[in-house]
């Protein structure tokens, strides 16, 4: 795989290498000894799936704190999305900063995001399916978000009125969130 940095230093756009022909295309999408040899989490506990149906669909921004943070590998199988990670840690000097990549199943980008991000994407396309692998078990005592409009986030998402979850519209803006330390 191809790793490029993004804005965010530990966030990064991995491309796959697709051997592709007239079948299709063939690609790894995930392989544990390159992961573990760049110091990353390699061993992923959760897969998640998600559907949304309507273009315009925004999920997030969520993360987990300690003891169950997770890192997350997310990739576009069906449509795409505009997906964004915000530095969560309070001790760094990018906190409250954010980066948005396109992924899709047509560049077959996936996005690396590890523990201290908030994570969060909008659809593009309608039924749209992401997954992403998580190296820590959900847990509802450690869940927690921030809003995906907060201005001072400044997210640039590409839907001014998203469809949104009664749980993500609720949630709190950076200054009042639970973040790390």
């Amino acid at each position: 795989m191809n790793v490029c940095p993004t804005g965010l230093p530990g966030v990064y756009v991995l491309e796959p290498r697709a051997a592709e022909d007239t079948r299709g295309f063939f690609m790894e999408s995930f392989r544990e000894q390159w992961f573990s040899d760049r110091g990353w989490p390699s061993r992923f506990v959760q897969d998640n799936h998600s559907l949304s149906v309507r273009p315009g669909t925004l999920r997030g921004l969520h993360y987990q704190l300690p003891p169950m943070a997770q890192a997350k590998l997310v990739r576009v199988i069906s449509g795409a999305v505009y997906d964004v990670a915000v530095d969560m840690r309070r001790s760094s000097p990018f906190f409250g900063r954010w980066v948005g990549v396109e992924l899709s199943a047509e560049n077959k980008l996936q996005l690396w995001i590890p523990e201290g991000f908030a994570h969060g994407f909008c659809t593009l396309v309608p039924n749209t399916e992401v997954i992403y692998k998580v190296n820590a078990y959900y847990s509802p005592e450690c869940d927690r978000g921030v809003a995906w409009n907060d201005p001072d986030l400044g997210i640039a998402w590409p839907v001014e009125a998203p469809v949104l979850s009664a749980k993500d519209a609720a949630l709190p803006r950076l200054r009042e969130a639970e973040t790390f330390a």
